[in-house]
């Protein structure tokens, strides 16, 4: 399952080449990229902030270990990242269809471009946003804590409020990275024209096919929406410090 995966992954569909120069194919690549973006930074938003605020405001055993897993996508080759996705969820895999009795559909999917995706950019998410919550003064959440509000309405009452810029700011980093993802998506969901065909992989297969003038709309396309994503950053950062807070 894992080599037949892998093949489908680098090898486009030959039954849909690339159309060549036509305005539709470059829409529909832009468009399936933002749908597996933003889908991904929506999937990763809950897990990422609550384990960006465990991290900076609790001590516990394995702490040390808990921010080494989640930072492994910085280091690790994205491939790397891609072929444990597939080992994973492949039909022989823990979680498979063999052992779970059930198929998550993710292989070959853009569901698993999704899944890819969001473990890539969940490090930078879960590193901005610690730093965002850090900024949040313990006290502010003292007071609201003795007022009898519990840890939940605490935390979306006072500190999310508070480091809502910085949050933000790591929301748009994280969209971002799942922009431009390449080597764990290739792997995970392929490389299907209409399905899971983003950007990244869209320049990839029209240099391979010899198509550089599309392969150079979609690069300015990719760097427009980096542009963007980075500079959205810049200003919410540019705001938290002339704002005085986070």
């Amino acid at each position: 399952m894992c080599t037949a995966a892998t093949a489908l992954a680098f090898f486009p569909h030959r039954e849909e080449p690339l159309k060549v120069g036509r305005m539709s194919e470059l829409l529909m690549v832009v468009a399936v990229t933002l749908k597996i973006a933003i889908t991904a930074t929506l999937l990763l938003c809950a897990p990422a902030l609550a384990l960006a605020y465990l991290l900076a405001r609790r001590e516990f055993f394995g702490k040390s270990l808990v921010e080494t897993v989640v930072a492994l996508p910085l280091v690790l080759p994205p491939t790397a990242v891609g072929f444990l996705l597939l080992r994973l969820f492949s039909v022989d895999g823990p979680l498979g269809s063999g052992a779970l009795g059930f198929d998550f559909g993710l292989l070959l999917s853009w569901k698993g471009a999704v899944l890819a995706s969001s473990v890539m950019a969940l490090p930078l998410v879960v590193r901005s946003a610690r730093v965002a919550f850090q900024g949040v003064n313990p006290r502010f959440e003292g007071i609201s804590r003795s007022l009898g509000v519990g840890p939940l309405a605490t935390f979306f009452r006072v500190s999310l409020p508070l480091a809502k810029r910085g949050v933000f700011a790591s929301l748009i980093l994280g969209f971002a990275r799942a922009l431009g993802e390449f080597g764990a998506t290739v792997i995970v969901a392929g490389n299907i024209p209409g399905k899971t065909r983003t950007l990244a992989l869209a320049i990839f297969s029209a240099e391979q096919a010899g198509n550089e003038q599309l392969a150079g709309r979609l690069m300015w396309v990719a760097l427009l929406l980096g542009f963007a994503g980075v500079a959205g950053v810049e200003w919410l950062g540019r705001r938290s410090v002339l704002g005085g807070g986070v």
